[in-house]
């Protein structure tokens, strides 16, 4: 469900035609929740129909003309109500920790690299999500609005943090002397972890 809130927040933010929408989620609200472009063509039909978006009149139609959207009143009451109404966290579901666990199982062959692998994309998440906040909240903006969008930005910084520093800890951990390499033996103990049981 959380889709076309995203696609009325970005349309409260500035009107826009489909291809625009796309073009912006490429650059921010994707980065959280992320969408096909005939996702967002898709969601913006239903919205249309069920009344809470409309396309624009254009002065001048044209066949083929990419139309621009704008949210009406019907859409403000559904996002404002979703934004301020209650949802429980979602359980993490990360192939990568499934994968830490696999190779509990059967040994960390290949698993090294892997990791190494998903440290550099993280870092150079990072880099650019430091990029974004240097560009977009220098000191002095400070309206609740640019205070929120700062915060949603921080939630992204932190979490790359955290997966840099789990990652360069996994790294430490696979490269110990005694790590496995080879399947355990059948029957050995499977101890409860917090990734799972």
């Amino acid at each position: 469900m959380s889709l076309p809130h995203a696609i009325l927040t970005a349309l409260l933010e500035k009107p826009s035609s489909g291809l625009e929408l796309t073009r912006r989620f490429d650059k921010s609200i994707g980065f959280f929740w992320p969408a096909t472009h005939q996702q967002i063509y898709r969601e913006l039909g239903k919205l249309e129909q069920a009344g809470l978006i409309r396309a624009l009149p254009s002065a001048q139609p044209t066949r083929g003309q990419k139309k621009e959207y704008e949210v009406l009143p019907a859409g403000r009451a559904e996002l404002t109500s979703w934004a301020s109404g209650p949802q429980d966290p979602k359980p993490v579901r990360d192939a990568l920790l499934l994968r830490m666990r696999a190779a509990a199982v059967v040994g960390t062959e290949g698993l090294e690299a892997e990791l190494r692998r998903h440290l550099d994309l993280h870092r150079q998440q990072l880099a650019h999500y430091d990029a974004i906040e240097k560009r977009d909240f220098p000191p002095g903006k400070d309206t609740t609005e640019n205070r929120l969008r700062h915060l949603v930005l921080r939630g992204g910084i932190h979490l790359e943090s955290f997966w840099i520093t789990w990652l360069e800890e996994a790294l430490t951990e696979i490269g110990r002397p005694d790590a496995l390499r080879q399947p355990p033996s059948p029957g050995s103990d499977d101890p409860v972890s917090p990734s799972g049981a």
